[in-house]
């Protein structure tokens, strides 16, 4: 029996903790990870990645001098255009295939792995559009671990971190507010989810597990922070045993 999860959907708003998440557990030894907070040896698949690398593509496609297909420039920052939302929908397709081809077809992976896939979405319809997008294959394994702040802290800390950033390197980015208030403004967890803080969701015939973290205010020490993720992902771990596994 594995004491470790092997996918967790990593989810929240821009800004709302998930990178900092991530940096944590980086820094936190294997031995520790895995029996505090059910994480093995982990590997992420993040879209951000992904979008940036579409960013980039648009740049040479307006210096060829062609229109740019997805994103928008806002002096130092890129954005996604209002309106092509359809990129995202890419995005989860490429989950689905990546961890495919990375983990799912390599099952010696999970005995001591973890793989967390993280990624944000809005609008009336966002989680609900997007989570059943996903393969079956990553859903059977998973757990949602949902990072929550509202949309005014969200954007708070987007221009904070850009600030912090901007003080040292040129290539600091941020979300820019059009692309903010158009994708992720409005944000459908809570009526999908019908405000439980912690639960299951039916995707696709599917169980699947979460815990809803409320991250407000923002803790930047390690020991608050524990103190946080720990029994969020200890309620996570009992409803993921709690589910028989279909493998």
């Amino acid at each position: 029996m594995t004491t470790t999860f092997d996918h967790i959907l990593l989810l929240g708003r821009p800004a709302a903790g998930k990178s900092e998440f991530i940096d944590f557990m980086k820094k936190t030894s294997d031995a520790e990870r895995a029996e505090r907070y059910h994480i093995g040896k982990f590997e992420e698949l993040d879209d951000f990645v992904w979008l940036w690398d579409k960013f980039m593509e648009d740049d040479l496609w307006e210096e060829a001098g062609c229109e740019r297909l997805f994103s928008k420039r806002y002096d130092s920052n890129y954005g996604l255009k209002p309106g092509m939302g359809k990129l995202f929908d890419l995005m989860l397709t490429r989950f689905n295939h990546e961890a495919a081809a990375r983990y799912i077809s390599h099952p010696g992976f999970y005995r001591d792995g973890t793989v967390i896939v993280e990624f944000a979405r809005g609008g009336n319809d966002g989680y609900r559009k997007a989570l059943p997008a996903l393969s079956k294959e990553i859903l059977e394994r998973a757990a949602i671990l949902y990072v929550k702040v509202s949309f005014d802290e969200s954007w708070r800390r987007n221009v904070a971190r850009y600030e912090e950033k901007l003080a040292h390197s040129i290539l600091a980015h941020m979300v820019p507010r059009e692309t903010m208030d158009a994708f992720y403004r409005l944000d459908d967890w809570d009526s999908y989810t019908s405000g439980r803080p912690e639960g299951v969701l039916d995707v696709k015939g599917v169980r699947v597990p979460f815990v809803t973290m409320n991250n407000e205010p923002e803790l930047k020490e390690r020991g608050p922070l524990a103190e946080r993720y720990g029994p969020a992902l200890d309620k996570l771990w009992k409803l993921r045993n709690a589910i028989p596994s279909p493998l």
